[in-house]
């Protein structure tokens, strides 16, 4: 009987998956946990920073340039509905608690 190492099965493993998505304002692919997830309930589209709320949902990067682009119109596409006078204005306060570009490019190098 041959002798097999009880640890060779262990090299095999393969690494865990991680979700991809896209951003709707820039259109980069980023590993889902390093998007902020905006999601469209029968209230109105709001952030959803533990991503599992029920509706429809859109990834943006959490910063101000990606929102400002994707609320020129990809983000009524990808959620499917125009967004009303409350979800801008929702919007707009979300838009003054997200970092710059250049805040958040100095937070990854950190």
């Amino acid at each position: 009987m041959p002798f097999s190492d009880p640890m060779a099965h262990k090299k095999d493993r393969r690494q865990r998956h991680i979700p991809q998505r896209t951003c709707v304002g820039c259109r980069e692919h980023s590993a889902k946990g390093d998007l902020l997830r905006l999601v469209r309930t029968p209230d109105g589209v709001f952030a959803d920073p533990s991503g599992k709320m029920n509706g429809r949902g859109a990834y943006i990067h959490a910063n101000k340039i990606c929102l400002k682009k994707a609320m020129t119109g990809s983000l009524d596409k990808a959620l499917r509905l125009a967004l009303s006078e409350a979800d801008c204005e929702r919007l707009q306060t979300l838009n003054l608690s997200l970092a710059d570009e250049r805040e958040a490019a100095a937070e990854l190098i950190e």
